[in-house]
C-alpha cells in the first residue's frame, strides 16, 4: 500500500468513526469523508515547542519556528490540546556538560541503553525552556513538563526513557474519554516519536502531523524514526487535511 493510499485510509477512519450509541464503542464509518473533523474524543499533543528548539536556541532544529504559525492555525480546530515542555535540572544526565570529555551528539550507554549526549538545554525557570515566541494556545488543557529527574532523560510525552515511568499523561487522557492523538512539535525523531509510538502503547489511535513538525535528523535518525512510527501503526497526516 502506498503512502497516499495509506493516509487517505486514515483520514477515512479518523472523521468517520464515532461513538455507538450506549456502547463506548468505535462505530464504523458510513461515508468516506474528505478531512479530518476533530471530535471531543481527539487531542492535538504539541510537544516541546521551546525556545532552547527554535532558532537561536541552544539545541535549535532547523526552521523549528516554522511551526509555530502551522500549530497555530491547528489547535484552533481542536477542543483538547496537550502541551509539553522539556523541564531539566542544571545537571541533567543527559546533558554533554555533565559528563567530562564528552561532547554534544556523542552516545553513551546508559541502564536503560543508549543516550545521546545534548547541549544544556531547557534547564527549569529558564529563559530557554519558556514556550517558543508567538505559540498562542490559551485553551490548552493541561502542559506536562518531563526529563525533571537528573538521572534519566525523558522524550516521550508518556513515559521516561526508562520505559516504566509514566507521567500519567495516558491515564488522564482516557479519563476524558479521548481516543485519537495528533502530535505536532520537536523534534520529529526524536521526542515527537517517542511519544507517539508511547501513545500507541498505551492504546490510542495515533497520527503525527507532518507540516507542523520538524526534525534533528541526527546520523538518520529522521528515517529510522518514521520507520519506527509506521511500524508501530502511528500515520502520517498534514495540516490540510484537517476541516
Amino acid at each position: 500500500m502506498s503512502a497516499s493510499t495509506d493516509r487517505r485510509r486514515f483520514l477515512q477512519l479518523a472523521s468517520g468513526f464515532g461513538l455507538a450509541a450506549g456502547t463506548g464503542a468505535l462505530a464504523p464509518a458510513v461515508a468516506a469523508p474528505s478531512a479530518i473533523a476533530p471530535t471531543a474524543h481527539d487531542a492535538l499533543v504539541v510537544i516541546d515547542v521551546q525556545k532552547c528548539f527554535v532558532p537561536g536556541g541552544s539545541l535549535a532544529v532547523t526552521d523549528g519556528d516554522a511551526v509555530v504559525p502551522v500549530i497555530n492555525a491547528l489547535a484552533k480546530k481542536f477542543d483538547n490540546v496537550v502541551l509539553t515542555q522539556d523541564w531539566h535540572t542544571a545537571d541533567h544526565m543527559s546533558f554533554a556538560s555533565s559528563h567530562a570529555g564528552r561532547k554534544p551528539f556523542e552516545t553513551i550507554d546508559v541502564y536503560y541503553g543508549k543516550q545521546v549526549l545534548w547541549p544544556d538545554h531547557c534547564v527549569q525557570g529558564t529563559e530557554g525552556a519558556e514556550f517558543a515566541p508567538g505559540l498562542d494556545i490559551p485553551h490548552a488543557i493541561v502542559v506536562v513538563r518531563k526529563g525533571m529527574r537528573p538521572k534519566v532523560d525523558s522524550y516521550s510525552a508518556f513515559y521516561d526513557a526508562d520505559g516504566r515511568t509514566a507521567t500519567g499523561l495516558g491515564a488522564y487522557l482516557k479519563a476524558r474519554g479521548i481516543r485519537r492523538l495528533y502530535f505536532a512539535g520537536l523534534a520529529t525523531d526524536f521526542c515527537v516519536a517517542w511519544s507517539a509510538i508511547d501513545a500507541r502503547r498505551d492504546g490510542f489511535q495515533a497520527a503525527v502531523v507532518d507540516d507542523a513538525c520538524r526534525g534533528i535528523d541526527l546520523n538518520g535518525s529522521l528515517a529510522k524514526a518514521w520507520a519506527d512510527m509506521t511500524k508501530k501503526g502511528v500515520k502520517k497526516v498534514v495540516s490540510s487535511d484537517f476541516a
